[in-house]
């Protein structure tokens, strides 16, 4: 498959509001100008009415705060989404202009919420009034303090910071290329100079965001301060019902976990790039040169598949992308596709809204956010999504995997506001990856006549290599982004370290260095969508954890007895019921007790990872012995 296979996440600005979330495939600040040639951006005052400052504390005094809050986050936040579906469609002066504005408007908001409800810290009251009081002040990605001035500041560099990269396009072989463009030359491109080019080029759309993004560090951990945290990542990392310095030690478990399969992984890929290049362009032995793995940011690796596929045994009989073609899908089949999965296992199907007013395909006459990104913009049943949709396999996948924001969003549509959302940022990402994994098996693809009939045992490895260089390629990536943004955020990587610590990371988590010296400018982390883009990214790795989490238990659920990578859940309902008790809890309870509900179990557990992928592991453990695996981290 080629490009890269998406993972999706919340981007829109409004923790609380109707919005999006998208995938995870856009110094001196650049003036917002899409189409507005060098104009100076502007926008009006903050214009948005908070609520009374006057609510008495008391548990009764607690519960009206909550009320009211709930009440004006409802109708803001549908809103600001539709500006922000406006702006992510149709990419103008006049619609960032009206964004920002909204965004700082609702940056306030959310800041006065917090700030109230932290008055109540000390006052007793029932746990669901609590449960909400805490989501109030944890919710809000980039807190802007109360000084007047600051909501506006921060909301124009969060802008300014997401058009830069959107609107991005460098020059190769003497013309500009947009990052759709270069994303496909390097899927394909076997030549190490032409990687180079690319992997580099990309890069120099991001160093004029550096001065942007330091400021932006500083207004947060000032807001962040005034809600009593350390700094912003201590407050990203509060929101998983368990203390900060619990959840990075969470993580860490976890990490270590998978990190063994990595790095067999790593190593047998590392040894095929050598016999492929040489030792001039990759050496046998320590990291792995970042540009040769045929994805812009080396998240993941399934674009390289024709490099390191199995020189002997079984070879896989189909490519994914010609099926498609062959069977004469179209973007919106696919998406008719995706549907379909979700209904055979007893869900709605989609309203009728969302075939009108879903962006499937790239306008020819606009510039707009082509990141994959589902969206509910009214809390209740205008649910779209947002795609450039092209036949191949890998947006097959992601047509599912967005679906399935759609799907959650609408199952918890009747739980209280401040419960309309997934148990965790990580569960939203995890339940399209979940029917993702039933999505590539071949025996959906038989299931619904892709093909004609099911691969023998032959195949499990290339196909269990496909999804290892995709799924298991990109954990370390998961990880280290938003590491590298919690030394940002605590002071430990100041902005005269933002790219050594970038590189350092790369090397420590992913074994990987770039293909060349770095320039003394370079703002690396930049040139990834969600790090201007303001989205915390750990959300990716859980995802990578939970999905196969839920297929261990869905298909024991289904009385599946075979591999766990050959199972698909398609059309059996009383796993979709199942599933759907979990996606109606929204954020009604602490996430162990969603998790619980679907799987039986109460704890992250990467052991599924390692079940799905059992065969393939021993297979690379055979493959690198006499190989010296692992890098030094000098």
């Amino acid at each position: 498959m080629k490009r890269q296979m998406t993972t999706a996440a919340a981007v829109c600005a409004l923790a609380f509001a109707a919005g999006c979330a998208a995938s995870p495939t856009p110094d001196k600040a650049l003036p917002l100008q899409a189409d507005a040639g060098a104009q100076t951006f502007t926008p009006a005052p903050v214009t948005a009415t908070g609520l009374r400052a006057d609510y008495p504390t008391t548990a009764e005094g607690a519960t009206q705060f909550v009320a009211d809050a709930e009440a004006k986050m409802l109708t803001f936040g549908e809103y600001a989404a539709r500006v922000q579906w406006a702006r992510a469609t149709n990419i103008t002066f006049d619609t960032m202009w009206l964004e920002s504005k909204v965004n700082a408007e609702a940056t306030e908001l959310q800041v006065q919420f917090a700030n109230q409800a932290a008055k109540f810290n000390d006052v007793a009251v029932d746990p669901v009034v609590r449960r909400k009081l805490n989501l109030l002040r944890l919710g809000i990605v980039l807190p802007a303090p109360n000084r007047p001035g600051a909501a506006e500041e921060l909301s124009q560099i969060a802008t300014r910071l997401d058009s830069t990269y959107s609107t991005g396009k460098f020059d190769f072989k003497g013309r500009q290329i947009t990052l759709d463009e270069a994303s496909l030359i390097l899927a394909d491109s076997r030549d190490p100079n032409e990687t180079k080019a690319l992997y580099e080029g990309w890069r120099t759309i991001s160093p004029v965001m550096k001065n942007d993004y330091a400021r932006m560090v500083e207004i947060a951990n000032e807001g962040a301060r005034e809600l009593g945290f350390s700094d912003t990542g201590a407050l990203w990392r509060s929101g998983y019902d368990m203390p900060a310095d619990d959840f990075a030690e969470e993580t860490d478990r976890l990490w270590a976990q998978v990190k063994p399969f990595y790095e067999n992984l790593h190593c047998y890929v590392r040894a095929r790039l050598n016999a492929k290049y040489g030792d001039a362009v990759q050496p046998d032995h320590g990291p792995i040169r970042a540009d040769l793995l045929g994805n812009m940011w080396s998240q993941q690796w399934g674009n390289i598949y024709d490099v390191v596929a199995p020189t002997s045994g079984g070879a896989s009989s189909y490519d994914l992308t010609e099926l498609l073609k062959s069977a004469d899908y179209d973007p919106v089949k696919m998406v008719r596709t995706g549907e379909g999965f979700y209904v055979s296992l007893g869900l709605d199907p989609l309203p009728q809204t969302f075939w009108e007013r879903s962006q499937i395909v790239r306008p020819r006459d606009r510039e707009v956010v082509c990141h994959a990104s589902a969206w509910d913009l009214d809390n209740a049943d205008d649910i779209r999504i947002k795609m450039c949709t092209n036949v191949n396999g890998d947006d097959f996948y992601t047509v599912h995997h967005e679906l399935g924001h759609n799907y959650y969003q609408r199952a918890y549509k009747n739980q209280p506001m401040l419960f309309r959302n997934g148990a965790n940022d990580g569960f939203h990402e995890a339940i399209g990856d979940f029917v993702g994994l039933s999505a590539l098996t071949p025996t959906y693809l038989n299931q619904i006549g892709l093909l004609k009939t099911t691969p023998g045992a032959e195949e499990d490895i290339p196909f269990l290599l496909k999804m290892a260089l995709d799924k298991i390629a990109f954990l370390p990536f998961g990880l280290m982004v938003d590491r590298w943004r919690w030394g940002v955020f605590s002071g430990e990587t100041t902005p005269d370290q933002y790219n050594a610590a970038w590189t350092a990371d790369m090397l420590k988590y992913q074994g990987l260095v770039p293909p060349g010296p770095r320039p003394a400018n370079a703002f690396d982390p930049g040139a990834k969508y969600h790090v201007p883009g303001n989205t915390p990214y750990t959300r990716y790795f859980l995802a990578h954890i939970y999905q196969f989490q839920f297929q261990r238990a869905a298909c024991k659920q289904a009385g599946w007895t075979g591999p766990l990578h050959r199972c698909s859940v398609y059309g059996n309902k009383d796993v979709g019921a199942r599933f759907n008790a979990m996606l109606e809890m929204g954020q009604s309870k602490p996430w162990p007790e969603a998790l619980e509900a679907f799987t039986g179990e109460t704890r992250n557990d990467a052991s599924a990872v390692a079940d799905y992928f059992a065969p393939l592991n021993q297979w690379l453990t055979v493959q690198n012995r006499g190989h010296d695996c692992g890098w030094s981290q000098a």
